[in-house]
């Protein structure tokens, strides 16, 4: 059994750098509202190893474990309690976790699903289990990561034939009646958002896909343990630049991660800051709610400047 800590993180003793700037200004923030997702961590175990995971994961990843149902559970009934509408999992690679359909199915008997995959071989070892889920009172869907609208350009990181397997897996995902949505990566600057989007549409015609299909793309936001020199983000820039709607729209507004880590589960402001143990916010929803959450990785840059978000909500 793991002994429960004493003393709330909290209260933790953290930097001069959390409540300030380098020059001392005060530091943007955001002060939680409702919490509206509550997103699970399952592992940083993946079967695949690229080399950009923002999260580290691979085959012998063990930054953050596994997750079981009795880790889970006492996390979803409290989010059930606190109001959330959605419960959403990443990795790793969440069907890479031997006990996630258990939490899964848990949890879609409170609340409609959203599971981050690769799609590729995990879940298709579980197709069975996974078309079962059709029949929950609460509808799923399906992240597929989709990096670029070339095969080879995916292939190259993810594996070769991993590009088609994915594919498949989503136009499958469609005909069972889940939904889908598809991840990819921004390309240079000079891309155009648009025109690598259309990109995609042959291959949704292949499987089955429809046009509207919506396709999320994701900035470099560097791999755990990464400190590259951002614009810092004060309150002023909070108040001048960002309006009252734009600051809600910030996922630690309206979401939480749950994690564990080194037998512990944790709840961390937010998806993208868990390589920072100050982003550690209470061992419940209820305290990590009331937690200010400052402005200080630099995945928050990413959100401020580019409105990079996880949440689909």
């Amino acid at each position: 059994m793991v002994e429960k800590k004493t003393k709330s993180v909290t209260n933790r003793k953290r930097g001069r750098d959390w409540l300030t700037t380098p020059d001392g200004q005060p530091r943007g923030y955001i002060q939680p509202d409702k919490l509206t997702e509550l997103w699970f961590h399952t592992g940083t175990r993946c079967n695949l190893g690229c080399s950009f995971c923002l999260e580290g994961s691979g085959p012998k990843a063990d930054r953050l474990d596994f997750i079981n149902l009795d880790d889970a559970r006492p996390f979803i009934d409290e989010a059930v309690e606190l109001g959330v509408s959605q419960f959403s999992f990443t990795g790793g690679e969440p069907f890479h976790n031997p006990h996630f359909v258990e939490v899964l199915e848990y949890a879609l008997d409170r609340r409609r699903c959203l599971v981050l995959t690769n799609a590729t071989r995990p879940i298709r070892l579980q197709w069975d289990r996974v078309t079962a889920l059709a029949s929950k009172p609460n509808p799923l869907q399906f992240r597929v990561s989709l990096d670029h609208p070339n095969p080879e350009k995916h292939d190259e990181i993810r594996g070769q034939g991993n590009f088609i397997a994915a594919l498949k897996a989503a136009g499958r995902m469609h005909e069972l009646g889940f939904g889908v949505s598809i991840a990819r990566h921004n390309g240079e600057p000079a891309d155009s958002k648009e025109e690598i989007d259309r990109a995609f549409l042959p291959f949704f015609d292949e499987v089955g896909l429809p046009h509207a299909t919506r396709i999320v793309s994701f900035p470099e936001l560097h791999r755990p343990g990464d400190r590259p020199e951002v614009p810092q983000i004060t309150e002023n820039c909070m108040t001048t630049y960002k309006t009252e709607s734009d600051r809600a729209a910030f996922m630690c507004n309206f979401s939480k991660m749950v994690v564990k880590i080194h037998g512990r589960m944790a709840v961390y402001a937010c998806t993208l800051v868990d390589d920072d143990p100050d982003y550690e916010l209470g061992e419940s929803l209820s305290e990590a709610m009331k937690a200010r959450v400052m402005l200080r990785h630099h995945r928050c840059f990413a959100c401020f400047s580019a409105g990079a978000s996880c949440s689909e909500m």
